[in-house]
């Protein structure tokens, strides 16, 4: 049975499933909110040159994000509860309620994408821990290039705040062209995470959450790297075709 197959067939995001914004209760959902378009079997994800920075005076350096994550919660503004912090002691700015779309536990889980990039941008597809508590944080990352170095694929497992894992995080080197379609993945069983690109398997880690996370998709870009491109500034995309994710056999 597949408890995911998302293949972007309708003009709307299906927002039981997703929601259109990168961690908002650390931002806000204005401020986070993505610039996407859905349909005839793709979601794109742009960064257009008039969208706002992401947690403007919170975020050390200027962000921008365009992304879909699959579930959303926090608890009330001035919290420090919420996942994905990236301050000691943060606090929640904007409120969010419980949304669990979808948080699988021990999938195989596909992602089929290809990104447009320059040096001062990144596409990305991770899995983070639901977060419901600090320990339930760990980072399964299927896939994440930046524009400096496109064919060095990061993958692997972050440990955040979660004590019983270990980080266990490095690129892959692949002669791929992101700006083509490929499909990155991930094989979770207790203990063990195998990564796969094109269906090859290109990493394997000894350790995995055995928690429920949520699916992150997004595409980054970094307005204090404008001076690695020349010329005016970049729209970075990030094109999907499609989501799966099926029950550990």
């Amino acid at each position: 049975m597949t408890t995911l197959d998302e293949r972007f067939e309708s003009d709307e995001l299906d927002r039981s499933v997703w929601v259109p914004w990168y961690l908002p209760h650390w931002s806000s959902r204005a401020q986070s909110a993505a610039t996407y378009e859905v349909g005839g079997g793709e979601l794109r994800l742009s960064i257009p040159v008039d969208q706002p920075l992401w947690a403007e005076g919170v975020h050390e350096t200027p962000l921008r994000v365009s992304g879909i994550q699959s579930a959303n919660y926090s608890g009330p503004a001035g919290s420090t509860v919420g996942g994905q912090p990236f301050l000691t002691d943060q606090r929640v700015r904007e409120e969010q309620g419980e949304f669990w779309g979808y948080t699988p536990l021990y999938e195989d889980i596909e992602i089929r994408m290809r990104g447009t990039i320059t040096p001062r941008s990144m596409i990305a597809c991770w899995l983070s821990g639901i977060e419901t508590a600090p320990e339930l944080s760990g980072e399964i990352c299927v896939m994440e290039v930046f524009g400096t170095d496109p064919q060095a694929i990061g993958m692997g497992l972050h440990r955040f705040r979660d004590p019983q894992l270990t980080e266990e995080w490095g690129t892959v080197t692949r002669p791929i062209d992101v700006a083509a379609f490929h499909t990155y993945g991930v094989k979770w069983r207790p203990n063990s995470l195998e990564f796969t690109i094109d269906g090859e398997v290109v990493q394997r880690v000894g350790q995995a959450p055995d928690y429920p996370v949520q699916l992150e998709i997004a595409v980054f870009d970094f307005p204090d790297r404008a001076h690695l491109v020349d010329g005016a500034t970049p729209v970075p995309e990030l094109v999907v075709s499609h989501v799966r994710g099926r029950p550990a056999a």
